[in-house]
């Protein structure tokens, strides 16, 4: 009986001072702390950038390239991927969108606008070891076209059209993209494809055909 009385007072002393470390816990402010990311999701390596040459061109997804906006170019990551940049020598950090292809040098991680490597105070040194980590990652909605052959982009939606018109008879999934610019509107004539091995297939009969064709991933 004592026995039974005293494991119940052993309990229920454990209990409140359970309820009591989880009210210390909420009174301070004390929080579980986030899960950090999965290893696969952090990469360390080195930085660099590209500006006025590139600026105005057109990038691997198809977008204008403005060197004064927040983006990188990465070999791997998903179009419209968010990354977190931290140059290791400094600390400083900065969020860029992917919307290109790149680095292609040895070592390399990533290519920087101007503006993202401005505010990593990269620009004077040209590169410096960094640590990447994806925020976010785009979802591919069921249904989305993930690649597109582009056939030419015009400032005059005529030209467009008189592209459009002529590849409809062998491609009538071609579409006329406008794209708009701070400075410009772009008329941008595509085919869309939903595999790689459709885009290759694609890209290959308009070769032959005597097209330009510029492969475009997640646009």
């Amino acid at each position: 009986m004592n026995r039974d009385f005293n494991q119940g007072c052993l309990r229920l002393r454990a209990f409140i001072l359970g309820v009591s470390v989880l009210s210390v816990m909420a009174g301070t402010g004390c929080r579980p702390r986030p899960r950090s990311l999965p290893p696969s999701a952090v990469q360390t390596g080195i930085a660099s950038w590209y500006g006025g040459n590139f600026h105005g061109r057109a990038t691997s997804n198809g977008e204008i390239y403005n060197m004064h906006d927040l983006t990188a170019a990465h070999r791997t990551l998903p179009f419209g991927s968010l990354v977190a940049v931290t140059n290791l020598q400094n600390g400083r950090s900065v969020t860029v969108r992917i919307n290109d292809r790149g680095p292609f040098v040895k070592g390399r991680v990533i290519d920087l606008s101007l503006a993202a490597a401005r505010l990593l105070d990269l620009i004077g040194p040209g590169t410096a070891p960094v640590r990447l980590e994806i925020i976010r990652e785009p979802v591919l909605l069921p249904g989305t076209t993930r690649f597109a052959l582009q056939l030419g982009a015009f400032t005059r939606r005529d030209n467009a059209e008189r592209l459009a018109t002529e590849l409809r008879p062998e491609f009538p999934r071609v579409t006329i993209q406008i794209f708009q610019t701070p400075s410009e509107v772009y008329y941008r004539v595509r085919i869309p494809a939903e595999t790689m091995e459709l885009a290759q297939s694609l890209a290959e009969r308009l070769s032959r055909l005597g097209y330009d064709v510029l492969l475009l991933e997640g646009r």
